[in-house]
């Protein structure tokens, strides 16, 4: 598996996941974003991305108006940004917009640790996913995912899981299961 809270892995990837690492270091995405402790996630690595596409990176924050004031001194200058405040699962979460070159950047804060936020904690479970299930599988999301579908529901539409697919996901106990 990879060791995606380091993003040397996108150096050796496809296309887009080389142009993703060279966005965020032309930018110094996560040089800005340091003292929050920033993980890419969402699709571009694992590779069921579309060409629309976002670089999603979480972040955990303690304090949301310092990490506002660190994300629009850092990104406000950029394309589109845009900077809100609302409530995810019941979580204060603070999230920016913007967009670059070559991608559009979603930086989403909480005040939760990165690696167990859900969006890292479902990237996990989705890429070991795709790699016990194989690559027609990995074509059928992708295909779900290219007719408008949302990752999260797609895995639960080929898995057949009952419920929100979101919660459904985050049962897969992957560590008893490697």
């Amino acid at each position: 598996m990879n060791d995606f809270k380091n993003i040397d892995y996108l150096k050796s990837g496809n296309s887009r996941q080389k142009l993703a690492y060279y966005e965020i270091n032309e930018f110094k995405v996560f040089e800005k974003l340091k003292n929050y402790n920033p993980i890419l996630t969402g699709t571009i690595p694992i590779e069921i991305d579309l060409p629309e596409s976002d670089l999603d990176i979480i972040c955990d924050c303690k304090n949301h108006s310092e990490f506002s004031k660190t994300l629009i001194e850092a990104f406000g200058n950029k394309s589109d940004f845009c900077i809100y405040s609302t409530k995810i699962n019941g979580i204060k979460s603070t999230i920016s917009k913007f967009k670059t070159k070559n991608f559009t950047f979603e930086v989403f804060g909480q005040n939760v640790p990165s690696e167990e936020q859900n969006a890292y904690k479902h990237m996990l479970i989705e890429n070991w996913i795709l790699k016990q299930k194989g690559l027609t599988f990995k074509e059928e999301i992708i295909k779900l995912k290219s007719s408008g579908i949302k990752t999260e529901p797609a895995f639960a539409t080929l898995l057949g899981l009952k419920g929100n697919p979101y919660t459904e996901l985050l049962k897969f106990n992957i560590k008893k299961t490697k």
